[in-house]
């Protein structure tokens, strides 16, 4: 299986569960260039990686970070945040 199988182009932003255990999710994440995934917070500690595209992930505290292909990044919990489309772009969030 191949991710951008997973994370099928129907919307600007898609996000498919690829793995779950009793303690962890894995999200498949499809951003197209231009696409938001909108503000949002996560409860837990999260990992964000970027598999291919650009990507630029932002936050309520002013933080602005370009992610390219390879690129990871920890989201700390309950802070607000978001996610553009710089190209379209696959990423991978672990919780």
């Amino acid at each position: 299986m191949n991710i951008k199988d997973v994370a099928k182009l129907k919307n600007e932003v898609n996000a498919s569960v690829i793995f779950k255990t009793e303690n962890s999710i894995v999200t498949a994440i499809h951003i197209q260039k231009g696409g938001l995934l909108k503000e949002h917070i996560t409860k837990t500690t999260a990992l964000l990686l970027c598999v291919n595209g650009v990507a630029l992930f932002e936050n309520e505290n002013g933080e602005a970070i370009t992610l390219k292909h390879g690129d990871f990044l920890e989201i700390k919990p309950m802070i607000k945040h978001w996610v553009k489309g710089i190209e379209d772009s696959n990423l991978i969030l672990v919780k």
